[in-house]
């Protein structure tokens, strides 16, 4: 970690765990493989924000503290997302289990309880929302194709389609924090 702590994968303490070592990582860790066009991956801490946006259109009354957790629900990925695949492989189903002790402490040190069912499919239709624009804008995909893996495309405003689109990592990295910053108001 950037902040010089380290991070124990199989017991994640929260006093470890910096939101500026979150969005470093998730500046840095590339969405599709990095199979997208032009000088810019679209990192997953673009693809945060874009879920965000996403799960605010959805449902419009969604506070702050839904908004962090939406923001937040791919925070992991900044410890294991460079060896995501390697460890799957290696450690099979109970990859899940680290990503979920992960995501617990991440919960923990930003004081977030966990979600309510609700708040978890709103978080899990953001993503697939969020991806299949993505498939379809950024990697290539038919939107047919991209419905078979990750369901119907939605009526998007051009204020959350503004966000597909490639940033440089610093611009990525900035642009995290202040969301992030700007939901801790609660």
């Amino acid at each position: 970690m950037l902040s010089g702590r380290r991070l124990d994968l199989l017991d994640p303490a929260p006093r470890d765990i910096e939101i500026a070592d979150i969005a470093h990582g998730l500046a840095r860790v590339a969405r599709w493989n990095g199979q997208t066009r032009g000088p810019h991956v679209f990192s997953v801490a673009q693809h945060s924000l874009l879920v965000e946006a996403v799960g605010r259109h959805i449902d419009p009354v969604c506070g702050d503290p839904e908004g962090l957790e939406l923001l937040l629900h791919d925070a992991p990925e900044y410890v294991v997302g460079d060896i995501i695949s390697p460890l799957k492989a290696a450690i099979g189903d109970a990859y899940r289990g680290v990503e979920l002790r992960l995501l617990s402490a991440v919960r923990r040190r930003f004081e977030l309880p966990t979600p309510a069912p609700a708040l978890g499919q709103l978080v899990k239709r953001a993503d697939r929302i969020a991806a299949h624009v993505e498939a379809v804008r950024l990697a290539g995909f038919a939107p047919e194709e991209a419905e078979r893996y990750f369901g119907a495309a939605a009526d998007l405003p051009e204020t959350v389609l503004a966000l597909v689109e490639p940033w440089p990592t610093a611009q990525a990295e900035v642009r995290f924090l202040a969301r992030f910053r700007a939901l801790c108001r609660f």
